[in-house]
């Protein structure tokens, strides 16, 4: 399994159940990737059509597969409410390496209720030489003698 860094770009969600009756919804994305979790921006009164704009940064290690984004819209009085999900498998970023902010759909209840764009970059950590060590880069060039006289 790949170990290194995935770096999100929350862009913005549409076509969004909105959850209030008498106002705009104030969604706000929990991302999570195993057991790391990070939370957007509350994007105030912009209701079922958000723009965030946010990126975010997670560790992967061993089993990492997924990154889950949950929506949930920001109440003052009340517990906040679900607005959806999207899961979103990390495989074809470890091939790829970076995938542009492409579409994914959010689903609530196995029911389609709007999508999420999100733009993704994996960068792999430096691979580890058998002794555990990191292997030393080599441009041919000047390198400190350990000869003493």
């Amino acid at each position: 399994m790949p170990q290194g860094t995935l770096e999100v770009l929350l862009v913005s969600a549409k076509d969004l159940n909105d959850t209030d009756f008498f106002s705009k919804m104030d969604p706000f994305v929990i991302l999570t990737c195993r057991t790391q979790e990070q939370r957007s921006t509350i994007s105030s009164g912009q209701g079922s059509e958000p723009h965030w704009n946010e990126n975010f940064v997670f560790t992967i290690s061993d089993g990492a597969s997924e990154l889950n984004l949950k929506i949930m819209d920001k109440d003052t009085f009340t517990k906040d409410d679900f607005v959806g999900e999207a899961t979103i498998p990390l495989e074809p970023l470890f091939m790829e390496g970076s995938l542009p902010p492409t579409a994914y759909s959010v689903v609530k209840d196995g029911e389609y209720c709007g999508e999420i764009r999100v733009g993704l970059t994996f960068t792999p950590e430096r691979e580890l030489s058998r002794t555990g060590v990191l292997e030393e880069e080599s441009y041919g060039g000047w390198k400190e003698s350990t000869y003493q006289d």
